[in-house]
């Protein structure tokens, strides 16, 4: 007899995102990445470490357990990382009882990492940011070829939600990427799996699970779509509407990664031989091109991408589409953005 349909379902996931990983990290030419010619034994490398990321949560208690299951299979080497956000009483020792869990699946190595949190973009976002800040140090720290993470579906389709309320463009309603951060590091096995398939599998095996009471606080935005937004839309709508949301991320990641491959190209086109860019050229560009370059070149001279939003790149079109003679725009950053002599000159400021 197999597994339960959920265990067999989230182990199915992670088998596949781990035999992509052995396949771009280890080639019969040279070792995998994050080794180095001492982990080399009789010439052969060691086999690339995936890492989960883990709060202890039902997501992530599932992809650790899918992750230890399938490494023992495969030539991968599992650990697990958690993040103490230091947000509530006690993180620190809800941290060290999930690092435990984790090192109990035979999963190493394991570490818990403590974590500043500023303020920046509001609490969601400032977590956010610190928890991939360290997510980041520790896959450099210790080699890994790629870093776990337990997004679901129904975490895709609140991603879309917020995106639309916002007002963001086309790339913030194409939500989660399944690949995604420097080197592809970040994998996301569970984008087509909903909630419910995970904390199923958690319970057939018995493994014990956190639910984050931050979750169910109203006073956070994506707290208030879960809870509240999104069973009132299926209330209205019927059942389906997480999966159609779900379904449009991958619609807009299509059309959003064609877009950014035409800004790409078109970029030094707009540009003149000192590399400033010339607002005429920018101006035939079609709108949704012209936006991308504007945004490519924002970031490009220090503006951080999570705090350049929508309204910014807008700001910035109007120097090129409605050219009144009006001054400077601050961007974040402390990245400033002018119009001189037919050019668009994008400085830190």
């Amino acid at each position: 007899m197999g597994p339960h349909p959920a265990v067999a379902a989230i182990r199915l996931a992670v088998r596949r995102v781990l035999h992509d990983v052995i396949t771009e990290h280890t080639t019969p030419a040279q070792p995998a990445a994050g080794t180095t010619e001492d982990s080399v034994t009789g010439g052969r490398p060691q086999p690339p470490l995936v890492l989960v990321a883990c709060s202890g949560g039902a997501d992530s208690m599932a992809l650790a357990s899918a992750l230890a299951f399938e490494a023992r299979k495969l030539a991968v080497r599992a650990g697990g990382i958690t993040v103490d956000h230091g947000l509530q009483p006690g993180s620190d020792l809800r941290a060290a009882e999930v690092a435990a869990r984790l090192t109990a699946m035979n999963l190493d190595p394991v570490e818990a990492i403590a974590v500043s949190v500023g303020r920046d973009g509001g609490p969601e976002a400032a977590a956010r940011d610190a928890r991939y800040a360290a997510l980041d140090e520790a896959a450099e720290r210790l080699g890994a070829a790629a870093v776990l993470l337990g997004h679901t579906r129904d975490d895709q389709a609140e991603t879309v939600l917020l995106g639309l309320a916002r007002g963001s463009g086309i790339r913030s309603l194409s939500g989660m990427a399944a690949v995604s951060g420097t080197g592809d590091r970040y994998r996301r096995p569970f984008l087509q799996l909903d909630r419910q398939t995970a904390r199923k599998a958690c319970m057939v095996q018995s493994l014990p699970v956190w639910d984050d009471p931050m979750n169910a606080d109203p006073a956070y935005t994506r707290s208030r779509l879960r809870h509240e937004g999104l069973p009132a839309l299926e209330k209205s709508l019927g059942k389906g509407v997480v999966e159609a949301l779900a379904r449009t991320a991958g619609l807009c990641r299509d059309d959003a990664d064609a877009l950014d491959a035409w800004a790409a190209d078109a970029d030094p086109t707009v540009r003149d031989e000192a590399g400033l860019l010339e607002c005429a050229k920018l101006y035939a560009l079609p709108p949704a091109v012209r936006r991308r370059v504007l945004r490519r070149a924002a970031i490009a001279e220090g503006a951080p991408a999570g705090s350049l939003f929508a309204r910014h790149v807008e700001e910035l079109d109007k120097l090129i589409t409605s050219w009144r003679g009006q001054g400077a725009i601050n961007l974040p950053g402390r990245v400033v953005a002018r119009r001189q002599g037919g050019r668009l000159v994008i400085r830190q400021g």
